[in-house]
């Protein structure tokens, strides 16, 4: 780094290390606030949901630029360099109203804020770092980059890995992602079957069941790797495709027995069945605790009745993982769920319905979406469906376990789809910088405007900030820590990516909303994703802004 750039990331390092003290000290106040005997008590948790979310935004947006600014050293790329930056600046400037919601909350003194923000770095680091200068500078260097910024060192099995599918993603996934989207096409086995064949079903399943695993750890980093090159051709045709076998695979090598996993992840390995994940349900949304449908025991297993939504890929799949209510006793909550495997035809229809022998019926409707088509997501109604004793992940061990049998996955689904937001956030970049190269506008090419090459930098620097995030979180996770980071993380990029998408939308003018243009499927398919994986605000509240607290007061606490 030159020696003004130098500079600035030692204020950025220095204001984002106060920040740091200041929001552990709003979080241990937060908390004070919502304990009631010495635990976090949900109905004051509930009270502070505002403050709380702000709390957890603030927390995710410090995480990323952390991560960002961690990379700098004497010999860090300039380009790298200018958008850690940038994506530093603006996330000091949110974090700055975010804790002021906080401290305002517990009626704090908030002359610890006052004092970061007078800092003569931090008005120096603004006018170096992110005005206008600077901003275009950045901004033309991200105009030659093609959107390779956010550069992660990877050993060679990893570099590897990421230029075959980044390849495998260009030259087959993009060319067909256009007509899946626009037709709402299932997706064709002129994917899968490549797919199978380059072993992306067996990415989270251990080589001695047939996957492409490590036997002796997780390999986090590489679910990342793979899964952000496939969602940048397109995130419902190929994108979200090994988050299902991965939730399923970590639940059977978690609670299955010694019989499942031998039966069932080398199938899944070989992708053959695909599977789907069937634990959302109409009243209950991200509630997984108050799942209601039903299973009710009967001679050699168990009878479902009761309806699952937004089951994504549930027609197209050959075995569904259904959390399934099998304690009739709603008052144990998450206590009485277990997961079953559900075996079914697979249907490339929008509808189906599969009577079994013994009258037992699963039908399925898939629901219109205004994007992440392809995989479809359907509603799904069970009625005294029949699911054998050998099914139940666990046994009859495994009955009242599955809601931690599904929590075995989260983890790694959150990270895929925190991945997932960077590969659609990497494909709205370069679609930008090459529409606005080659669009002139009142004489002059779009990309030579100051607020062209502004928006280019921005984009770039939040799109660098959560790449780095996302595969250092990775590698923490796959040490055997890292849920709360791998949640502040999913946070911040799917929001992310629909900011990064919007931005790319508008920079292509009338032609940006017009589906023949790919940047109009990435604006709508990245919407989708502060949704699933753990809707937005569930997170903010229930995961992060609830550890948070439980954190900086050093408990376990549970619920009142």
């Amino acid at each position: 780094m030159d020696e003004p750039i130098h500079e600035h990331a030692r204020w950025a390092r220095q204001l984002l290390r106060a920040l740091r003290a200041a929001l552990d000290q709003g979080t241990a106040l937060l908390a004070q606030a919502c304990l009631v005997d010495g635990k976090l008590a949900a109905r004051r948790l509930d009270a502070k949901q505002v403050s709380s979310f702000e709390l957890a935004w603030a927390g995710a947006e410090l995480l990323a630029a952390e991560a960002a600014l961690a990379a700098l050293d004497a010999e860090a790329d300039e380009l790298q360099a200018r958008l850690a930056l940038v994506f530093a600046v603006d996330a000091i400037t949110s974090i700055f109203d975010r804790l002021d919601v906080v401290y305002d909350e517990v009626t704090a003194d908030a002359t610890v804020l006052s004092a970061i923000r007078l800092d003569p770095a931090w008005s120096a680091l603004r006018r170096g770092a992110a005005g206008s200068a600077a901003l275009e500078a950045a901004g033309r260097s991200v105009a030659l980059s093609d959107g390779e910024v956010g550069v992660f060192e990877l050993d060679e099995p990893h570099a590897l890995a990421q230029d075959a599918f980044r390849r495998f993603s260009a030259e087959v996934v993009a060319p067909q992602g256009e007509a899946i989207h626009r037709h709402d096409l299932t997706v064709p086995e002129s994917l899968l079957q490549p797919m199978r064949e380059m072993g992306v079903f067996g990415l989270a399943i251990p080589e001695q069941y047939g996957g492409s695993g490590p036997d002796d750890h997780d390999d986090t980093l590489l679910m990342v790797v793979v899964t952000e090159a496939l969602s940048e051709g397109s995130l419902a045709a190929a994108g979200s495709l090994i988050t299902r076998p991965e939730i399923l695979s970590r639940a059977l090598i978690t609670g299955g027995t010694a019989q499942q996993k031998t039966h069932w992840l080398p199938r899944i390995a070989a992708g053959d069945p695909l599977c789907a994940i069937a634990i959302t349900e109409p009243d209950f949304g991200s509630d997984v605790a108050a799942l209601a449908l039903k299973g009710t025991r009967t001679p050699g297993g168990w009878l479902l009745n009761g309806a699952k939504t937004w089951c994504t890929f549930a027609g197209k799949a050959g075995v569904l993982m259904v959390v399934t209510r099998t304690d009739a006793d709603r008052s144990v909550g998450y206590k009485g769920l277990s997961v079953l495997l559900v075996e079914k035809p697979s249907y490339d229809t929008h509808e189906f319905e599969f009577v079994q022998e013994r009258g037992g019926k699963l039908t399925g409707r898939a629901i219109p979406t205004i994007g992440y088509r392809g995989m479809h997501s359907f509603d799904l109604s069970f009625e005294d469906f029949f699911v054998p004793d050998a099914n139940v992940i666990g046994g009859e061990e495994g009955l009242g376990k599955g809601f931690y049998f599904t929590m075995a996955g989260m983890v790694g689904g959150r990270m895929q789809t925190a991945a997932r937001a960077c590969g659609v956030m990497r494909a709205a970049l370069r679609a930008a910088i090459r529409y606005t190269s080659d669009r002139k506008v009142f004489g002059a090419p779009l990309a030579d405007y100051p607020l062209t090459l502004a928006k280019l930098a921005r984009m770039a620097a939040r799109l660098a900030a959560c790449r780095r995030a996302a595969y250092s979180v990775a590698k923490v996770v796959d040490s055997g820590e890292g849920r709360m980071e791998a949640s502040l993380v999913k946070l911040l990029a799917c929001r992310s990516a629909e900011m990064v998408t919007r931005e790319a939308l508008q920079l292509h003018g009338g032609m940006g909303y017009a589906e023949e243009s790919a940047v109009s499927r990435y604006f709508v398919d990245a919407r989708v994703l502060s949704i699933f994986e753990g809707a937005e605000e569930t997170l903010a509240l229930k995961v992060v802004a609830r550890g948070m607290m439980e954190r900086a007061l050093g408990i376990a606490a549970a619920g009142t």
